[in-house]
């Protein structure tokens, strides 16, 4: 039975970045907050870039890579705002095309969170992927 591997505990909330469970890896849902800690300013779109960032720099730290993303949930905070994370996505994941799905939802966990993104992805070597 494989083991399961906490990837980047977060230090002050009881989640982990990512976990690694045989040759799956499950990323928590990310927002866009820089390297200082903090959300990035602008639109969705500049929210988008950061967190897809984020999501490829836990990736990367897990050893796997964007093209073994298997699956992608968006959840927005305003659906107008689809346009605008859909043009940082297809930027972020060139011509491959994990599943998806995307919701609106009534609230983000962080005061002025406009996106969240949380995936599903192979390891890299894993497989035949």
């Amino acid at each position: 039975m494989p083991e399961i591997e906490v990837i980047a505990p977060h230090p002050t909330i009881p989640i982990a970045s990512a976990v690694q469970y045989g040759d799956t890896l499950y990323v928590s849902g990310q927002l866009g907050f820089g390297a200082d800690g903090k959300l990035v300013s602008g639109d969705c779109y500049a929210q988008s870039v950061q967190t897809l960032k984020n999501i490829r720099a836990i990736l990367e730290k897990a050893g796997t890579s964007m093209d073994k993303v298997l699956k992608c949930t968006v959840f927005l905070a305003n659906i107008a705002d689809f346009p605008l994370m859909n043009r940082a996505y297809a930027a972020a994941f060139g011509t491959h095309r994990p599943a998806r799905s995307a919701f609106q939802v009534a609230n983000l966990p962080v005061a002025g969170g406009l996106v969240e993104i949380e995936c599903v992805a192979a390891i890299k070597n894993a497989g035949r992927l």
